[in-house]
């Protein structure tokens, strides 16, 4: 008997978690979040659907401003999850490689720039105390970390737009890459 109320209990309390984590959300990176939706979504319209289309014109023309500089820009200023949203101003074939490249600068920057993923900035500290636990400097390894990523995070987003072609060709469709615009 003694085995079902401990289960039942354990059973329950996973629930309790997932409502804590849940409440965390809530009340944390939930309204986070609306509110940069908010002021992108408000810079957007103070600069005009016209000036970002044109911006995203040019990002999207090249594969380095595409995968290197946009995300970058993106991870450093708007962070993670939200720099993930500038992809809508991609062709739809290029949407794939940007989230691949985006989401990959939310996680190599964190060592220099830790406000860009805070929950990730552990994981870096972990390996920069080994490191200063040897006598060396810290801050080395966070700009290799971040310079590795870059290379690594535009590989990533040019070797998506390999798998994206094939999955297009193998789906029989064909994903615009051109930026369709709204005026």
């Amino acid at each position: 008997m003694e085995f079902l109320v401990k289960f039942a209990s354990a059973f329950m309390g996973v629930f309790q978690l997932g409502g804590e984590q849940f409440m965390g959300w809530v009340t944390g990176i939930i309204p986070t979040i609306l509110m940069l939706l908010v002021m992108m979504n408000a810079i957007i319209a103070l600069i005009g659907d016209q000036r970002i289309e044109a911006i995203a014109k040019v990002c999207t023309s090249n594969p380095l401003l595409r995968y290197l500089v946009l995300p970058w820009v993106s991870a450093f200023m708007l962070g993670n999850p939200m720099a993930l949203s500038m992809g809508k101003f991609m062709p739809e074939f290029y949407k794939p490689s940007y989230y691949a490249s985006a989401s990959y600068h939310c996680h190599t920057n964190s060592g220099i720039f830790p406000h860009i993923n805070p929950a990730e900035i552990l994981i870096y500290l972990g390996i920069a105390n080994g490191v200063t636990q040897l006598g060396l400097d810290a801050t080395p390894l966070a700009l290799r970390y971040m310079l590795v990523g870059f290379i690594a995070n535009f590989i990533s987003g040019f070797a998506t737009d390999f798998t994206t072609a094939f999955v297009e060709k193998q789906q029989g469709v064909k994903l615009s890459r051109t930026l369709k615009t709204h005026h």
